[in-house]
């Protein structure tokens, strides 16, 4: 049997991407599947082995530390292939490729790009530390055996790097989030929002917004620092949000269920207008209609299935006012629904995108 190991310094243990899409499409494949994390002890979870590591301290010991202790247990494992989810473990991949390991680099983000708009990163340096990441993966990608980008773009930027390049769109499962026997009826006057919260990512204008229709909004997921928080809890239109918080897998399909439509009202950051949100397939794979950002790749997906609206993610009342035809409108956003779901089912599933993950692995 082929002994892999999967490395992550930074997402949890549950990570939607890492453990129940990869690391699990390749336990059914066959593969003796191994995930180095932050978790609390070595345990074995639905076949999969976990090796845990301990939670840092703060981002600086994460950065330093963390990588060293992910390379030890990775070594004494002493998988066939290694495969490593964080800019950080670039150098975890260097030293096991240099001990003459196989080693792919997953690419979630378009890191050089996502640092420009990183808050604890001071605005005079960021530039300079962003030419130096861009550096540093391509020097990595240049030197490991498989690169696997999430989306186009990325793929893109890395195919003049390296041969073995494959685009592993992080798409949903089919069968996850969907609830067949929701009846529109009966569903409450709420949108929601599911995922990290940041003024980046729109929270300021989906509360204005909200404040202006007669709807709730459903907000789950953690708030990127308690100061956001605190000003989003000091909106007018505060009153009208549920927050719950982080949530579970399950807990998403709940709230899903409840909701018309679901929000993506990223801002024009350099790393979102190329980006293709989970959250955004999630909603549509449940059935759910989206009110998304008039990105043109986001108004491909999203107009040309006919299964939401885009609009200025920065245009309160343009926000308002979708918000407002979605619960007047229920058989149209109904309809909505199950053109995303559709197209969902025909394209943008997991089921499609696993068959390449294992056919990579298989290759090496």
């Amino acid at each position: 049997m082929i002994k892999i190991c999967h490395m992550t310094s930074v997402h949890p243990l549950n990570d939607t991407r890492i453990f129940i899409k990869e690391c699990k499409t390749l336990y059914r494949a066959g593969f003796d599947v191994t995930l180095i994390v932050q978790h609390t002890q070595d345990e074995v979870i639905e076949g999969i082995k976990i090796l845990s590591i301990p939670y840092p301290r703060n981002r600086k010991q994460r950065i330093i530390r963390t990588p060293q202790l992910i390379y030890q247990r990775a070594l004494k494992l002493d998988a066939d292939i290694y495969h490593f989810h964080d800019p950080e473990l670039c150098i975890v991949g260097l030293w096991l490729k240099k001990g003459g390991k196989k080693v792919i680099y997953d690419v979630h983000e378009d890191l050089p790009r996502q640092i420009l708009t990183k808050d604890w990163i001071p605005t005079s340096t960021r530039a300079i530390i962003s030419s130096a990441a861009e550096t540093i993966e391509e020097y990595t990608a240049r030197r490991l055996d498989g690169i696997i980008c999430a989306t186009p773009h990325i793929t893109q930027r890395f195919q003049r790097l390296n041969h073995k390049v494959i685009n592993i769109n992080n798409y949903p499962i089919l069968q996850e989030l969907f609830i067949p026997q929701t009846t529109w009826s009966d569903k409450e006057s709420s949108v929601c929002f599911i995922g990290g919260i940041h003024k980046l990512r729109g929270i300021d204008q989906m509360i204005d917004a909200i404040e202006k229709t007669d709807a709730t909004l459903l907000l789950a997921g953690l708030f990127d620092s308690a100061s956001e928080r605190d000003q989003s809890m000091h909106k007018a239109g505060w009153h009208k949000v549920q927050e719950l918080g982080q949530v579970n897998r399950e807990q998403v399909r709940t709230i899903l269920g409840k909701s018309i439509a679901g929000l993506v009202l990223y801002h024009a950051a350099p790393n979102h207008i190329n980006a293709q949100p989970n959250k955004m397939f999630e909603y549509m794979s449940a059935g759910v209609p989206v009110i998304a950002s008039d990105f043109p790749l986001w108004k491909e997906i999203v107009e040309d299935n006919q299964c939401g609206i885009c609009v200025n993610p920065l245009n309160v009342q343009a926000i308002a006012d979708s918000i407002k035809w979605m619960v007047t409108h229920l058989s149209e956003a109904e309809q909505m629904g199950k053109n995303g779901r559709t197209a969902v089912e025909q394209l943008y599933n997991w089921e499609n995108e696993s068959e390449k993950l294992i056919q990579l692995y298989k290759t090496l």
